[in-house]
């Protein structure tokens, strides 16, 4: 599409949106990358959010409260193609650190019509930098697949990078859709008074239990 279109490979027509710069730009903040992880840029970037009415659910964390003010701030320019990039290391505990800007990662997240499509970085290698990063995650929430990650980076993990198409998202995109649940196949919402599926569901009785 992008060679019938514009004659090649190049993405230099799309924008290329620094995320902190550009929040501290638009909204005339001092986000500082360096020093997200302290409980003065936490309430920072609450009064922030207070600031434009921008509503957080809880837990108020600096990573939620980031993603709110993005959304808010960056996401709702992008319409037109546009690449976020450097993403802060506190909302990236699997990217790697920018090579060249400290606080950030190499991350970029591809936006069209004010959706993501796109989420790609360079994958972090360093068991040691991610065990920490795993137990700042884990002190606002559990997830135990952190560490079956982190095991197996700990048995080696050449440099790599990827990244993942939503293909969701390219379906509303496609069909002028306005709400998720009118792409997808199985909708995750189901009513509360629908019966449980364990006692007919054939892969439920047959999984192994130990």
């Amino acid at each position: 599409m992008l060679r019938n279109l514009f004659g090649g490979f190049n993405c230099n027509y799309c924008r290329r949106i620094d995320m902190v710069e550009e929040l501290n730009k638009i909204g005339g903040l001092n986000i500082n990358p360096e020093d997200l992880s302290s409980a003065e840029a936490n309430q920072y970037l609450k009064d922030v959010c207070k600031k434009f009415d921008i509503k957080c659910s809880p837990p108020e964390t600096t990573t939620r409260l980031l993603d709110k003010l993005v959304g808010h701030l960056l996401e709702e320019t992008c319409v037109n193609p546009a690449f976020i990039i450097n993403h802060p290391e506190i909302m990236s505990p699997l990217a790697k650190w920018h090579r060249s800007k400290r606080g950030l990662t190499e991350r970029f997240e591809l936006f069209i019509n004010k959706h993501e499509l796109a989420n790609a970085y360079t994958k972090l290698n360093d068991p040691v930098v991610q065990r920490q990063r795993f137990a700042d995650q884990l002190k606002v929430m559990m997830k135990q697949w952190f560490w079956t990650k982190h095991r197996a980076v700990e048995y080696g993990l050449p440099p790599t990078g990827g990244w993942g198409l939503l293909i969701d998202r390219l379906c509303m995109w496609l069909t002028d859709s306005q709400n998720i649940k009118e792409v997808l196949l199985f909708p995750a919402m189901k009513p509360q008074d629908e019966p449980s599926a364990k006692g007919t569901n054939f892969f439920w009785n047959n999984f192994p239990r130990t």
